[in-house]
């Protein structure tokens, strides 16, 4: 089983989606059933794969390899180590945690759960690929279904998000495959693995138009994967889409897909090209505090609680930059807190703005509408400030206390999980960037601001009587959100067994750029 692990995650949404086919349309009930015992098994393997994981090495694990396109020299190459086996958990865990989340949808049921289980399949295979080009289509068999849940499933202007969407992403992969085309020419033997290219494409020796081919990969790839993280000033599409998305469409594209930029960084173009990387590593220190404030100071200006915590992502990916940046720290320690704390950062990214966009949704299927403070120039004139939620703490104890817990974990609050790995980030960069590290911890206050000013408007103070008969949390509600709760606890306390799983890669990762470094020197 060990050796077929990862196929088996990858291609069982996929089976899944095949078999809602042949499914009658008559019992539209049954789709998400099918989808429910498809993601609920996934994440069973998911577990196992966890629990089996050796946390001693950095060799890739549960590898599989099989010949694809031997003309090219093209393999089914999968296989996964400390940096991919928490994201594999996360994208088995908020998939399934999503079709909970969906269990209400009526609207073409059949297609949207297929097409959902399409995406986890899309995902689970950009995580485990160790060929690049398979890494290639997988990243492209999102797109399709994210565009079309997106476009038929979501809000007035879905069409719009969509289409955008689509564009930026797509601009993204254009690069990202000019930059595969040229790794596998200029290596020889032709290869796409990526095994392979982590020695052999800081060897190309090439020119064009004058520059260094690998200056030019390296560009190619980073703005590939940074439409994808999202990095200014690549983010614009972002917050339209979670605004315009279902719910639990919002929470995969939060909680996994912006991972997939920084673990295309991270798995490619850092181990790939890590004297480029050291050359550009203060302009991937200060893009991501141009993310931190950025993000921060529009989502104070939000009256859309939704669109509040789409900008607070873009603020939150600013950290991880900051901590990924610290690899080229002469300081092993910093380094090792930065880059640690980024990846650890990713996912306790991934579970609380999942539980931000749940909590966000479960709000809005109830009183139709997400607004912080109702907006002056409201269309409707007769309702303009009489819709305005307040003291919603009266009327829904649980659900306020679930969104203080998510609200306080995603400022960062000690005890919590982002505390630690924001903690960590901003010692790496202060080990390295000290100024810049000094400017990025301004996004604190202002991750603060915007937090305590929306859960002071919506649910404290005097209770707005309109809202009185809204319902509390139910018990699927609670059953979603539960899991992830425990979570945000167990790594804000405990997170040792989740550096475990991160440090021995990463710190295989930082060896790499120690002999750049070494390299640069002796030159």
């Amino acid at each position: 089983m060990a050796s077929s692990i990862l196929t088996i995650l990858v291609f069982l949404p996929v089976a899944g989606a095949l078999a809602m086919l042949f499914l009658p349309k008559e019992r539209p009930g049954q789709f998400k059933w099918v989808a429910l015992g498809t993601t609920g098994l996934q994440l069973l393997f998911a577990l196992w794969l966890l629990a089996s994981f050796d946390r001693s090495t950095a060799d890739m694990q549960f590898t599989a390899l099989a010949s694809w396109i031997p003309t090219f020299n093209i393999n089914y190459h999968v296989g996964i180590d400390g940096l991919s086996m928490p994201l594999v958990f996360l994208t088995a865990l908020l998939s399934f945690l999503s079709i909970v989340t969906s269990w209400n949808i009526t609207k073409a049921p059949r297609g949207y759960f297929s097409l959902f289980l399409l995406l986890d399949a899309g995902m689970m295979g950009v995580f485990v690929s160790l060929d690049f080009f398979l890494f290639y289509v997988f990243w492209e068999v999102m797109l399709l279904p994210m565009y079309f849940l997106i476009g038929m499933w979501g809000g007035p202007q879905r069409q719009y998000a969509a289409i955008k969407f689509f564009l930026y992403t797509l601009f993204g992969s254009v690069l990202m495959l000019l930059a595969m085309l040229a790794l596998y020419f200029y290596t020889d033997p032709h290869t796409f693995s990526i095994i392979t290219l982590i020695e052999q494409a800081r060897t190309i020796d090439e020119q064009l138009w004058g520059i260094d081919m690998r200056i030019l990969i390296w560009l190619a790839l980073f703005i590939g994967f940074a439409i994808k993280v999202p990095i200014f000033p690549f983010h614009t599409w972002l917050p339209l889409a979670h605004v315009e998305a279902p719910t639990a469409v919002s929470v995969i594209l939060a909680g996994v897909l912006l991972k997939m930029g920084i673990y295309g960084l991270l798995r490619i173009s850092f181990p790939f090209f890590p004297v480029e990387t050291i050359g550009f590593a203060y302009l991937i220190a200060l893009l991501g505090v141009i993310n931190i404030i950025w993000g921060a100071a529009n989502a104070i200006a939000q009256t859309d609680l939704k669109r509040m915590v789409a900008y607070s992502s873009v603020s939150h990916m600013g950290i991880v930059l900051l901590g990924m940046a610290a690899v080229v720290s002469m300081n092993r320690g910093g380094a090792e807190a930065g880059i640690n704390g980024a990846v650890l950062q990713m996912f306790n990214h991934g579970i609380i703005t999942a539980m931000l966009f749940m909590l966000v949704g479960i709000l809005y299927d109830q009183a139709h509408h997400r607004y912080i403070v109702y907006p002056d120039d409201y269309e409707d004139e007769s309702l303009r400030g009489q819709l305005g939620f307040g003291g919603l703490a009266t009327h829904l104890p649980v659900y306020s206390a679930f969104v203080a817990l998510a609200f306080f974990a995603g400022l960062g609050l000690p005890a919590l999980s982002a505390f630690v790995s924001e903690l960590m980030c901003f010692i790496g960069g202060f080990s390295t960037f000290r100024t810049l590290t000094i400017i990025g911890t301004i996004g604190i206050l202002l991750n603060a601001t915007y937090f305590l000013r929306a859960y002071q408007k919506i649910f404290m103070g005097p209770a707005n009587e309109k809202w009185a008969g809204l319902v509390d949390i139910s018990r699927r509600e609670i059953a979603m959100l539960v899991p992830l709760a425990v979570l945000v606890f167990w790594l804000g306390l405990y997170p040792a067994p989740a550096l475990d799983i991160i440090s021995v890669t990463m710190g295989n990762l930082l060896d790499i750029f120690e002999a750049a470094a070494a390299q640069m020197a002796g030159q």
